[in-house]
């Protein structure tokens, strides 16, 4: 029996590393609520994440994941580099791996396109740059940096922004590169529910029921982190939201909604329903509670939550303080998250 259980075990870990092209596993140990300083926060969603309807081997594929991008922003702050590069290099990891709504995981517009948004920001001097609705650029992360560092704008969109990124050297790929069967069947789902009820059906459901299926409908990657001169940063990319219309953008490249930094007072990424936060301004909102009303991180983060559920939106975000403090609230069943510290330590968490 133990040895069944191991080549089990091992069967597992094996599917997991193909998932995402990684050789490496973790186990979460710790609590939201450790106040330990951290060097980085990620996320890579919320919404209806339950363990009951999680296979062993897709966990354990999200966590791998998770370590994977943990790991390589680390190793840009041990390096010295900037929070701004940590959390490049960590996104572009979740971008890059198909479990995430985000780069080529990106979900399906109604149209059947991906539509893709990325923002970043300093909090050393408050500089931002942003992108919505690309299309053809394999990572809309280092698009938004583009847009801060090498233009007069904060944010750029559709065909212009994808001239843009292309002027300035990013990588420029065919639409077709965003194609996975999973968020296709996704989108063949989305489009036979909203069929079968009106928009107002739709917000009641989701609003006082909250049966929707957020795995498919939902999702969004983001990273926060402070760098060795106590700089923080900012990012956030996702695909949007399955079956969206008519050029639908939500709060992810909305800088003070879904991405924000201020080197005064926190880092905060937000994934969830963006219309919410948007409506919310719930990134700033967080800053500027810690800084008028000298909330702490935790006390902030869970205010602006509460806020956004009483409205009816859901979702969740991480931030990191100033000082390293940091908190991540959400009110679905679960988001993938994960943190790292100084010294290496690593925690990934999933469920409530």
């Amino acid at each position: 029996m133990k040895i069944r259980n191991l080549i089990f075990t091992g069967l597992i870990g094996a599917m997991a590393v193909t998932a995402c092209n990684n050789e490496k596993n973790s186990e979460s140990t710790a609590n939201d609520s450790d106040t330990t300083t951290y060097a980085m926060v990620i996320h890579g969603g919320a919404g209806t994440i339950l363990k009951s309807k999680m296979t062993p081997e897709k966990e354990i594929a999200y966590k791998v994941a998770l370590k994977e991008a943990l790991e390589a922003g680390y190793k840009v702050l041990q390096e010295g580099k900037s929070s701004i590069d940590a959390v490049e290099a960590t996104i572009h990891v979740l971008e890059d791996c198909p479990l995430f709504n985000a780069g080529k995981g990106a979900v399906f517009t109604h149209d059947g396109k991906n539509e893709m948004d990325a923002a970043i920001m300093n909090g050393e001097n408050l500089m931002a740059g942003s992108v919505a609705g690309v299309g053809n650029i394999k990572n809309p992360i280092s698009a938004a940096r583009a847009v801060m560092e090498k233009s007069e704008h904060v944010m750029m969109a559709g065909k212009g922004a994808e001239e843009f990124a292309n002027q300035v050297g990013l990588e420029i790929v065919d639409p077709s590169y965003f194609y996975t069967q999973e968020r296709w069947d996704g989108l063949k789902e989305a489009i036979k529910e909203d069929s079968t009820k009106s928009v107002l059906d739709h917000n009641q459901k989701v609003s006082k029921l909250g049966t929707i299926n957020h795995d498919y409908k939902f999702g969004t990657v983001g990273c926060v982190a402070l760098d060795k001169k106590g700089n923080l940063a900012a990012g956030t990319s996702t695909g949007g939201m399955t079956n969206k219309k008519f050029g639908r953008i939500g709060d992810a490249p909305i800088i003070g909604a879904g991405t924000y930094a201020n080197n005064k007072t926190v880092a905060v990424s937000c994934t969830g329903w963006g219309e919410f936060y948007i409506r919310n301004v719930v990134a700033y909102d967080i800053s500027a509670l810690i800084e008028y009303k000298g909330l702490s991180v935790k006390e902030a983060t869970q205010t602006v939550i509460d806020k956004v559920g009483k409205m009816g939106g859901d979702g969740g975000l991480i931030a990191l303080d100033k000082n390293g403090k940091m908190a991540m609230p959400f009110n679905t069943a679960g988001m993938y998250r994960a943190s790292i510290t100084k010294d290496g330590k690593i925690e990934i968490l999933i469920y409530k």
